[in-house]
């Protein structure tokens, strides 16, 4: 796959034009989320002052066909475990079957259960603990 860097650059200039802190492009099967964190230089390591922006870019690119998506039936805040401290449902690498519960996505204090679409290996978790999801965003990839 070739990176088109005049895309990535347009899209982190409209980060700064619109005074965004995220966005996301997708074109078939390639999709490009570009998001811009704020860092305080105050609380850094004597060793890192002056060595770091007082903002980053990050890009990160995915190609859409990399495995079987899970995605989250609802809007809500997606959690690994039952509770906080506990065993998480999966793990990168973990055979599941399909509706093995893989996360939980709470919404309005409900904890709604989100069952694997099939049978597989866990290839990546795309949305850390205690992240806010959207209806139908991509919280778990299976191989």
């Amino acid at each position: 796959m070739k990176i088109d860097k005049k895309i990535i650059k347009e899209l982190s200039d409209y980060l700064d034009e619109f005074n965004l802190t995220e966005l996301e492009y997708t074109e078939k099967d390639t999709k490009i989320k570009v998001s811009k964190n704020k860092i305080s230089l105050n609380n850094q390591p004597p060793s890192l002052e002056g060595k770091l922006t007082p903002k980053t870019e990050d890009v990160k690119i995915t190609n859409l066909k990399s495995g079987i998506e899970v995605k989250s039936p609802i809007i809500g805040t997606a959690y690994h475990a039952p509770e906080p401290g506990a065993k998480k449902f999966v793990e990168v690498g973990q055979k599941i079957k399909k509706g093995d519960t893989v996360m939980i996505v709470e919404a309005m204090k409900t904890m709604n259960h989100v069952p694997s679409s099939s049978d597989g290996v866990v290839k990546e978790i795309c949305v850390s603990d205690g992240q806010p999801v959207e209806f139908g965003q991509t919280i778990i990839i299976l191989e």
